[in-house]
């Protein structure tokens, strides 16, 4: 990528260094549990506002953006994280952590459309996917490595020293954006008002219900994923940020796996994806109280679980062809109101049953998925005229 390489690797940084703040409390929710006074549920909220907030405002906020400079817009971003992330460490307070959860969570989906769209215009045509790929390797190794980084220095050090980590991370993107970042016009997007035709289509509200049950799914359990392991199978907190880096370096390969799969058979792939979260629970369910047959369910549990991405946005996307910056903007804010979903229903599971019954949730949103996607099937290809195609392109968020 030439001079342009270096920016597109600090946009990644970036990605990551969010992605970092966003699901780093996934690992030290026992820890925040314990150090403010709070039940687990009530700390599985810093997981779920997050996701709400960027769910409910993410289109509007990056409409909102798109008349400002976007080195202003990534640097601002940047710079609200790493506060965040300061104010988590430096904080004893629960309502005050909870509402520095939902001021990044404005930045966020800005923040990747901005990056997204800043990738591809600083490269080649021929080039463009993949800087895109790059920009969105930071989500990846934001689980595989910033995440568990935050458990192991939450266990070994302080729970502040985590959030220093996070603060830290963002804080270096912010400074490579301010001195390798060149300065771009920003861009006028379209106004959404031209694309919501889509939503009177009954097939895409049934692709939309599948992305809201599969991330339900999906972080029904996996939000909760220190408190099973600790809770259940008796793991110390050390062993469970291993696993959670275990969890990530595995979702590379899943991720991989999955994508090349769709590009094969996209309408079997996303059928078979909720009945492996199906078998995947259940599996999490039996060998859960015991510590070497969980370490390789946790191994195939972030293969499987690396899928949702890919799987639901190839999904959504097949019914929004054309209009594709909104369809993906729908898939931003609907997965993240899967997430919502899923952490309060698990948080509900754990204060109400244990965690030990935090898979049945998992099972219970899968299957809602396969309905929704086999009901979306039924109805068959999309009219004629209806839509052109266009390449799918790569998760543009965690969405959170």
């Amino acid at each position: 990528m030439g001079k342009t390489g270096p920016v597109v690797l600090t946009l990644s940084l970036g990605v990551f260094g969010i992605i970092t703040t966003e699901m780093g409390v996934v690992g030290v929710l026992p820890r925040i549990s314990e150090d403010l006074g709070v039940p687990p549920a009530t700390a599985g909220w810093l997981v779920g506002v997050f996701a709400l907030v960027v769910a409910v405002a993410g289109p509007f906020a990056t409409l909102l953006a798109s008349g400002v400079r976007r080195k202003t817009v990534l640097a601002t971003a940047l710079a609200v994280f790493a506060a965040s992330n300061a104010v988590y460490a430096l904080t004893d307070s629960f309502p005050v952590m909870l509402a520095f959860r939902i001021v990044p969570a404005l930045f966020h989906p800005v923040f990747f459309a901005v990056a997204l769209t800043a990738a591809t215009r600083l490269v080649p045509p021929e080039r463009a996917t993949r800087a895109a790929t790059t920009v969105f390797a930071g989500v990846t190794l934001g689980f595989a490595f910033g995440v568990p980084a935050t458990s192991y220095l939450a266990e070994h050090l302080s729970l502040a020293a985590a959030f220093w980590f996070g603060a830290g991370a963002n804080l270096l993107a912010l400074l490579g954006i301010l001195a390798l970042f060149p300065a771009m016009p920003a861009e006028q997007r379209l106004s959404y008002g031209s694309q919501v035709r889509i939503l009177r289509r009954p097939r895409l509200w049934l692709a939309v219900s599948a992305v809201v049950f599969v991330f339900a799914a999906m972080f029904s359990v996996y939000g909760y994923f220190a408190e099973y392991l600790e809770r259940v199978t008796g793991l110390g907190g050390s062993t469970v940020g291993a696993l959670l880096m275990a969890f990530g370096i595995v979702m590379v390969l899943g991720n991989l796996l999955f994508g090349r799969l769709l590009e094969r058979d996209p309408v079997r792939t996303v059928t078979a994806f909720p009945v492996l979260c199906v078998v995947v629970y259940a599996l999490v369910r039996v060998v859960g109280p015991w510590a070497v047959p969980m370490v390789l369910a946790v191994l195939l549990w972030g293969a499987v679980h690396s899928g949702g991405l890919v799987v639901s946005q190839t999904w959504l996307a097949r019914d929004a062809r054309d209009a594709p910056e909104f369809g993906n903007s729908l898939f931003i804010s609907f997965s993240n109101l899967g997430i919502t979903l899923g952490t309060a229903v698990g948080g509900l599971v754990v204060a109400g049953f244990g965690a030990r019954q935090l898979p049945w949730a998992g099972a219970a949103f899968a299957l809602a998925a396969l309905a929704a996607v086999l009901l979306r099937r039924r109805l068959g290809p999309e009219p004629a005229g209806e839509g052109v195609p266009v390449p799918v392109a790569e998760p543009a968020a965690l969405p959170s």
